[in-house]
């Protein structure tokens, strides 16, 4: 019997219910999971913290693996004694990737590239596509890893200019906005090819992540919170016409758990939310902070150019750019997906768009960057 097979053999086995008292009895799987060795890569980005977070509250041993450059500032405190250790290293480094795997029964797969442009347009393939290759073929290599949790996106199904879709949805690859969506639509194939082979991987897509945590490309809502009330977007962007699906971080971490615990490899779940323009956000915002609500729409073709000065700027002082050509091409589609499937099997309970800007707002507040 080969190492997939054997893996799928074994993963059957455990999720056999044994009858007790007419009852269903999973209590050593469920006492077994919760005492996992986790490997989880990303561990110091933006949902990577909130997930590392959660996976220690559930009781998991969890191995962070981050770079020796990265800033472990929303990470815990390793003198806290959590069960918490740092392995350092890149998804690009395939020796540095099979050391962390080694020893770990779960690996979660949050590593990425979350920018709409980068002045080196390879690093989407080379970390995105590339770093989930390194996992999977560590995966071969070691005989411990029972199942993966790849952290996928709303991109990799493709826009929905009209519709809601679902999981069943296939990026047709016949255009992208940017490198980050093409590159996540790769990747999202490649997971779907390696369940088919029999490796035990689950696929969560969260849409537009949002939330207390780190403010990078991957918390752009925050981001753009921060520009709005400090007087530098004056206006909507675009016609309030677009819709994405926002995803409360923490909802989309424990959708993650969920998965490993419920989730089915070789299935795709969508942790989204709330469908929405960012004019209602900005609504929403200005009924929470009680502020005047923007007067003026900004043309996405305006906001175009002013993307290719910010590139300009970018390219000039280093700083990545909030706004960029590709980011725009994103607004001209919409992306609106359901989560009912991830809600029925993983009991995922995402919550409204209100109720996460609710805790932004004051989160942002306290920490000075935005007054109201």
């Amino acid at each position: 019997m080969d190492k997939c097979s054997s893996h799928l053999f074994h993963l059957k086995l455990r999720f056999i219910h044994r009858k007790v008292g007419g009852k269903s009895e999973t209590l050593e799987d469920n006492q077994r999971r919760r005492s996992m060795k986790v490997l989880l890569t990303g561990a110091s980005g933006f949902l990577g913290g909130r997930l590392c977070h959660a996976l220690l509250r559930h009781g998991h041993s969890v191995r962070a693996f981050v770079r020796r450059t990265s800033d472990l500032s929303f990470l815990p405190s390793l003198s806290d004694g959590v069960a918490l250790e740092l392995a350092y290293g890149d998804v690009m480094d395939y020796p540095s990737v099979l050391a962390a795997c080694t020893g770990c029964n779960v690996v979660f797969h949050a590593a990425a590239i979350v920018e709409s442009w980068l002045p080196d347009l390879s690093k989407f393939e080379s970390v995105n596509v590339g770093g989930l290759k390194n996992v999977l073929r560590a995966y071969k290599e070691t005989d411990t890893i029972e199942k993966i949790i790849y952290t996928s996106s709303f991109f990799a199904l493709g826009s929905t200019d009209g519709y809601i879709a679902d999981e069943n949805q296939m990026h047709s690859a016949k255009f992208f906005c940017n490198e980050y969506e093409k590159s996540k639509t790769i990747a999202d194939k490649i997971a779907l090819e390696a369940a088919k082979e029999g490796v035990p991987i689950v696929a969560v897509c969260p849409g537009v992540i949002y939330g207390p945590g780190k403010i990078t490309g991957g918390n752009v809502v925050a981001r753009l919170l921060v520009e709005r009330f400090n007087g530098r977007m004056p206006g909507y962007l675009g016609d309030g016409s677009e819709r994405f699906s926002f995803s409360y971080v923490e909802d989309v971490a424990g959708g993650h758990i969920s998965a490993l615990e419920k989730g089915r490899p070789g299935e795709r779940y969508l942790l989204t939310g709330e469908n929405a323009s960012f004019m209602q956000v900005f609504d929403i915002v200005a009924t929470i902070a009680n502020t005047k609500k923007p007067s003026l729409n900004i043309p996405l073709f305006l906001i175009a150019f002013y993307g290719w000065l910010y590139v300009l700027f970018c390219r000039i002082t280093g700083k990545l750019p909030l706004i960029s050509p590709p980011a725009v091409l994103v607004m001209r589609h919409e992306w609106a997906y359901s989560c009912e499937k991830a809600k029925r099997e993983l009991n995922y309970k995402p919550r409204s768009l209100r109720e996460g800007l609710d805790e932004i707002l004051p989160w942002l507040k306290k920490l000075g960057l935005i007054k109201y």
